[in-house]
């Protein structure tokens, strides 16, 4: 995937998420990682008292969405319609959950959008990431967002390295992308529209659009 192929507008489809002017103002995504907590406090404030409820310190719930008892929500954060945050999942702020996306069971969130019908339903970690319209991560699967030797993130592109300044960063993950089951995204990982990560994989870089990831060095072309 070269520099040009993991722009926002490439990524991801704006209309599906409440963060669309928020990502407009940005080139690449990860650049939009710092601004998350802001804008959904901004955000959370302007909505409408009849289509939201507030809970607890700047948290937003949509009133046609299901949150278990059992959850743990840290503000700013906002939960859209028809979404699903089930038993113990650990969202801890600077978090905006798109219309009918699922969180499930033990299911941790830190600093991340999840654009409308995202399904993270079990056993996931999602931290300082974006994840595109219909996204799905399966079981078990996670962004490693903080590399072990605690340097600054580079997404490794195509065509040259771009230096993000970021310590924190997971994975920006486009629409419509399968992650398998016990699949690790490694920092900085950029996975491209319509892509399928085999199960237990563990990705560096940048995957294509439209491509099967079946290990390092053995990416397919969908057909």
């Amino acid at each position: 995937m070269k520099q040009e192929e993991m722009k926002i507008t490439d990524l991801y489809d704006l209309s599906q998420t409440l963060a669309a002017d928020l990502m407009k103002s940005c080139t690449y995504p990860w650049e939009v990682l710092a601004q998350i907590g802001e804008f959904v406090q901004k955000l959370g404030e302007s909505l409408s008292e009849e289509e939201y409820r507030k809970e607890g310190e700047n948290v937003w719930i949509h009133k046609t969405a299901k949150v278990a008892p059992t959850a743990s929500i840290t503000g700013p954060a906002i939960i859209g319609a028809g979404a699903e945050i089930r038993h113990c999942a650990f969202l801890r702020g600077k978090i905006l959950v798109g219309e009918g996306a699922v969180v499930g069971n033990s299911t941790e969130l830190k600093n991340v959008i999840l654009f409308n019908k995202v399904q993270v339903p079990h056993y996931n970690y999602v931290g300082d990431s974006i994840l595109g319209y219909k996204a799905h991560m399966g079981a078990g699967s996670i962004t490693s967002n903080v590399k072990s030797d605690k340097c600054l993130v580079k997404v490794h592109a195509a065509d040259g390295d771009i230096e993000t300044g970021l310590k924190k960063f997971g994975a920006m993950i486009g629409d419509n992308v399968e992650v398998g089951c016990g699949s690790v995204l490694n920092p900085g990982t950029v996975i491209g529209r319509e892509s399928n990560i085999y199960p237990l994989s563990s990705v560096r870089g940048c995957v294509d659009a439209h491509s099967i990831y079946k290990k390092r060095g053995e990416i397919a072309e969908k057909q």
